[in-house]
């Protein structure tokens, strides 16, 4: 596999992913991942696709700033979400 094909390949994963419970968070955490995440450097990739790894209402609580995540990497993103969709 080539670099593009395995980034490629991850995406659509990341794509697949990123389907929640909730029509709310596929919306926040698709948006995300459409606008922001080609950008992201390697960690901050790393931290979004563990984030994923979370069950729907940490992830609802997190992001209604209902509890802070508990990892700074996963909260930078969370913070960035909450932020671009003014919550």
């Amino acid at each position: 596999m080539t670099p593009d094909t395995s980034s490629a390949a991850r995406r659509k994963r990341l794509g697949w992913r990123v389907r929640r419970g909730t029509k709310e968070l596929d919306i926040l955490f698709g948006t995300w991942l459409d606008e922001h995440y080609d950008a992201a450097d390697a960690v901050q990739q790393a931290a979004f696709d563990a984030l994923l790894d979370q069950q729907d209402p940490d992830l609802w609580d997190w992001v209604m700033g209902y509890a802070p995540a508990p990892r700074a990497e996963w909260q930078a993103i969370i913070d960035d979400i909450r932020t671009r969709h003014h919550l």
